[in-house]
């Protein structure tokens, strides 16, 4: 092929020969030269030939030594490969046992991290609410810590998880005080001296405090319970180490909020509107002409029972009055004698009834002024309703506290009016009853004579 290639370079060469040769036509090329001129260019493709196959047998030999290199490599790799093979399938064995070994292992250990992340969950709760907390700051981050753990705890951590347990149960039964910073009602805050009891309630200078997870801070009630609850912080804080009384709120907190929440008495009252208040005004008169029929009659009564005892009669009691009207006409006929005596029985007796009707009227109005009350408040509730529907309960719990309160006043006036109307009308009608049987006796010892 080559030899092909060379012959046709040559007739290419002679072609351009001839070609230049007939375009200038100055010189003249003889067969001879031409035939020197392919063998000359025969001789130098032949050897250029010649050194081309010298390199490629050169090349030859060098690409079998490197095949060969490249064959005991390979066969050292595959040698490799095998070894590593059966050190793979080894290893595949080996970790399979461990994987097995770990899933034991694991089973245990996970249901121990989960009994871990659930204690130190309700831990954790249970110290932001706390108001140990309030004195021992920082207790929570542990557990909090824990509980949101995704790997196992360390020994460490479980003994202090297990640590602030028992810290919480050991304080919960002390009485401590120490000192800290209050926020008072209007915001300030002033360094106090505070009593922890245990870990339900925290007090200081007679009022109740209260601890805010979320700040940290100790705030003082804007409003406090009852008195009687109140009286007994003051014993509390000067006990001088002996045992005393003291209310505590066992569910840290939830029961203080509801006393606090709790309505005082005025404002029960107030909640009754304007009913309530006529209510209560009736109830006052009601009491006062009681208070004043007592002490009239029982004057009276006393007097009446001091002539009795007395021979003497005197003008200042009825039956002195009636004694004396016999002394002055008895002499007279018989009937002329009962109307006299009879007169002065009437004459008497308004004085000894007069407001006692008064209070009974005012014990039947109070329950029908409390009625009016309830059907005003409903009227406000179905208002409410009407205007805002039923999805919030409160807008309705003043037509309803309204209704009730006024229903309460009204009972609450009547029953006392009521039986405080029947102690004077018969404390009355006993006095009205010993001067008709002092004048019929009178009479009679007159119609004797």
């Amino acid at each position: 092929m080559k030899k092909i290639i060379g012959f046709g370079l040559t007739l290419l060469m002679a072609s351009t020969v001839f070609a230049e040769a007939g375009k200038k036509n100055e010189t003249k090329v003889s067969l001879d030269d031409l035939l020197n001129t392919v063998k000359l260019d025969q001789q130098l493709r032949t050897k250029e030939n010649r050194q081309r196959e010298q390199e490629f047998i050169a090349k030859k030999n060098q690409q079998q030594k490197l095949l060969k290199k490249a064959i005991a490599e390979l066969k050292y790799h595959e040698a490799i490969t095998v070894k590593l093979t059966k050190k793979f399938e080894q290893n595949e064995k080996v970790l399979s046992e461990l994987e097995t070994k770990l899933q034991i292992a694991m089973g245990n250990l996970g249901e121990m991290f989960g009994v871990v992340r659930q204690v130190a969950g309700d831990l954790r709760g249970q110290l932001e609410q706390s108001v140990i907390s309030a004195q021992i700051p920082g207790r929570k981050e542990l557990a909090a810590n824990l509980a949101e753990r995704k790997v196992l705890p360390t020994i460490p951590e479980l003994e202090k998880l297990w640590f602030e347990m028992q810290r919480e149960m050991t304080e919960s039964g002390k009485t401590v005080t120490f000192e800290q910073d209050v926020v008072l009602s209007d915001g300030k805050k002033e360094k106090r001296k505070i009593s922890r009891v245990g870990a339900f309630n925290l007090v200081s200078d007679g009022k109740y405090l209260a601890y805010q997870p979320a700040t940290g801070q100790i705030v003082e009630l804007g409003r406090q319970p009852q008195s009687k609850y109140l009286s007994l912080i003051g014993d509390f804080e000067d006990r001088d180490g002996e045992f005393t009384a003291m209310g505590i709120d066992p569910t840290r907190g939830v029961l203080l909020s509801m006393l606090v929440q709790a309505p005082s008495l005025i404002e029960r009252v107030q909640q009754g509107g304007i009913v309530g208040y006529v209510i209560l005004i009736l109830l006052f008169v009601g009491l006062g002409l009681t208070a004043e029929r007592f002490i009239a009659l029982r004057k009276e009564g006393a007097k009446i029972k001091e002539q009795l005892q007395s021979g003497t009669a005197v003008d200042d009691n009825p039956l002195g009055r009636i004694m004396l009207l016999f002394e002055k006409y008895k002499e007279k006929d018989l009937e002329t004698l009962e109307l006299k005596i009879d007169e002065e029985i009437l004459r008497s007796k308004p004085a000894l009834e007069r407001g006692i009707g008064t209070i009974k009227i005012l014990s039947a109005v109070a329950p029908l002024l409390g009625l009016l009350g309830t059907v005003t408040g409903m009227i406000v509730t179905f208002q409410s309703i009407t205007l805002f529907g039923t999805g919030d309960p409160k807008l309705m719990a003043g037509g309803i506290s309204q209704a009730l309160v006024t229903t309460v006043l009204g009972l609450v006036c009547a029953i006392p009016l009521l039986l405080l109307y029947n102690y004077i009308n018969n404390k009355s009608r006993d006095l009205i009853q010993i001067l008709e049987e002092q004048s019929a006796g009178l009479i009679a010892s007159r119609g004797e004579k």
